[in-house]
């Protein structure tokens, strides 16, 4: 028998032990392949006259994820191995030269590669059909999904994900000559020094985290911290994060589990004595892996969050910076009556003011014009009785944190005081942009510049009457759409949500497989312990009770300072865009949680399937 031939046999017979290895590299090639697929769709490249951003975010994001998946499946890999060593101790017992198991693991890891990408592509090309059909929905397009096969995305997974079995396998080969035969017996019962808990590290830890959520609540425009720290800041902010979040984990879970284990009242109930002895005897190997785990969790909630609220908020801003559906300069167009809800026929004069710092430009409108446009935006004004001394004044760029409300306008000779200040935009920012000036009848008439024709138009339903907005443009000019506004927007928001939804839940699955893996390989070092007590009396009602404890500590450790991370992510973002993101980001949190409880759910159950069937074989 060749060494081919025992590799293929291997691997028939031992798939229960393979599945998670090669579970997890299918996975890994679905995700990507989908990627690429869609990176190289035909519907995708049609896409880049109308979105320029798409090509660009899809390639970028193509690295990223090749790069995690990368990372996963020799993460993955090395668990793999680790359950392998005693068998490749045994071969070695025989008499079976090093090279020779050397090229055995090769020739097994590249078959398990083989059979992986060949499943991979097929399920990936079925995949990427549903989710080009999703992504053209989340971007508000109405186009037909061709069913196409793009051979430049095979060729480019085949190439990336044979480059990864290619090291994976020669990491195997070399396993037979990193180790002693007696270290290869002993890999799976080779564990970490019991940690003690240390004052400093967790006092250390938590003033790291409380110092990275101050950075980051930090006013970007205002701050002396940002002054000082400059780009740096946002280095300093995760590199707090990562430290703080390993302190924590390795010293302040230490800590409590160290007072746990000391009250008797809880220490001698049921198997939790053995339960935090567990968790202090491999917690710095732990602390490690809940540090990614938090980590990647923030990085997913925190994208994904600020993503998705913008998504959510599309419609909100496009109607806060065009609030009117159409508006141009020049005459008025033929609209159907039945559609539209109000017109404005009105005139308005650009007027420069000098400035101590740059000067300031202002389209100014007579009272009668702002109640008729107030009315037409349904803002709640009061009749407006302007002085010759007194304007009105509307800024949608005004920020406090730059400079104060105007109190005073200089008008040539006149100084005016104003009366009341709006933040809203009254016209359309892409025909009008700027603040505007009310004056009162008289003192516009009087007023020194040349009058200018604009119409606004509000409609019924506005986002459905594309190819009426596209009709108004090649007729007039300086036009502006909310209709047009809001397809770019929803087009852009909507393929990165498509990206950023797609990356998270990368990101999620990695996290959850992450837990799996280690939780499973913990699994099959405790069973014999498990065993045992079974033998002495202890039920496996109680065994699953401490099996959900012990891996609910390490499924919600790393959950709950995510949470925290991200929220205090978004809340910065938020700040930054002055845009409240409460509402999407709480859906988006729950969504991530929810399918992060549910790989909870499927860990307990295959680490007390695992603990069940010794206990059966051996009781």
């Amino acid at each position: 028998m060749t060494l081919f031939e025992l590799a293929l046999k291997n691997i028939r017979r031992n798939m229960k032990s393979y599945g998670l290895y090669v579970g997890s590299t299918v996975f890994s090639i679905i995700i990507y392949f989908t990627f690429a697929m869609l990176k190289h769709s035909d519907d995708i490249s049609g896409l880049a006259e109308t979105s320029k951003q798409m090509q660009a975010v899809m390639s970028a994001s193509a690295f990223v994820l090749m790069i995690f998946v990368a990372i996963f499946i020799l993460y993955s890999n090395s668990f793999f191995m680790k359950k392998r060593k005693k068998e490749v101790a045994l071969y070695s017992l025989l008499g079976v030269r090093k090279r020779s198991i050397g090229f055995l693991l090769f020739f097994e890891n590249i078959v398990i590669g083989l059979v992986a990408l060949v499943v991979g592509v097929g399920l990936g090309f079925l995949l990427s059909q549903a989710l080009l059909s999703l992504l053209l929905k989340l971007m508000g397009l109405s186009l037909s999904v061709g069913f196409a096969f793009s051979m430049q995305a095979v060729i480019e997974t085949v190439v990336v994900f044979f480059v990864i079995f290619l090291v994976t396998s020669l990491l195997g080969y070399r396993v037979i000559y990193r180790f002693k035969l007696i270290d290869l017996f002993h890999a799976e019962k080779q564990g970490e020094a019991q940690p003690k808990a240390r004052t400093i590290s967790a006092l250390i830890g938590v003033l790291a985290l409380a110092g990275a959520y101050w950075l980051a609540l930090q006013d970007l425009i205002s701050s002396p911290a940002w002054r000082i720290l400059g780009l740096a800041m946002p280095l300093v902010i995760i590199g707090l994060t990562i430290l703080g979040s390993y302190l924590l984990f390795s010293s302040v879970l230490v800590y409590v589990l160290n007072l746990l284990k000391k009250s008797k009242k809880w220490s001698w109930r049921g198997l939790n004595l053995m339960t935090s002895s567990q968790l202090l005897y491999r917690i710095r190997g732990n602390a490690k892996t809940l540090t990614i785990i938090a980590t990647l969790s923030a990085t997913t909630l925190t994208a994904g969050g600020a993503i998705f609220g913008t998504y959510y908020n599309t419609e909100k801003s496009v109607e806060e910076m065009v609030p009117f559906s159409f508006m141009w300069e020049g005459e008025a167009q033929d609209i159907d009556a039945d559609i539209v809800e109000d017109e404005v026929s009105f005139e308005a004069k650009d007027v420069t003011v000098p400035g101590e710092s740059y000067d300031q430009s202002y389209y100014v409108i007579d009272e009668k014009t702002f109640m008729k446009l107030a009315e037409a935006l349904g803002w709640d004004v009061e009749n407006v009785d302007l002085t010759k001394d007194e304007v009105i004044m509307t800024d949608p760029y005004y920020d406090e944190r730059w400079e104060d409300k105007a109190e005073t306008v200089e008008i040539g000779d006149d100084v005016k005081t104003v009366d009341a200040f709006y933040e809203e935009p009254l016209f359309n920012q892409l025909t009008l942009p700027g603040p505007v000036l009310v004056m009162d009848n008289v003192s516009y008439q009087e007023l020194e510049g040349e009058n200018t024709a604009y119409q606004a138009v509000q409609i019924a339903d506005y986002k459905n009457h594309l190819d009426l907005s596209k009709e108004l443009e090649a007729k007039t000019k300086e036009f502006s759409s909310a209709v047009q506004s809001y397809q770019d927007s929803i087009e852009a928001s909507g393929a990165m949500l498509f990206v950023g939804s797609f990356l998270g839940l990368v990101f999620l699955v990695a996290t959850g497989s992450i837990i799996f893996f280690k939780m499973m390989t913990e699994a099959e070092e405790d069973k014999d312990k498990y065993a045992v007590l079974y033998k002495i009396g202890v039920s496996k009602k109680e065994m699953k009770k401490t099996v959900r404890y012990q891996v609910g500590l390490i499924f919600l450790a790393p959950l709950i300072l995510g949470l925290m991370h991200g929220t205090v992510a978004l809340m910065a973002f938020s700040n930054l865009l002055q845009m409240n993101l409460w509402e999407p980001v709480i859906i988006w949190m729950a969504a991530y949680t929810m399918i992060y409880i549910l790989y909870y759910v499927i860990t307990v159950r295959g680490f007390n399937k695992t603990i069940t069937q010794t206990v059966t074989q051996e009781g």
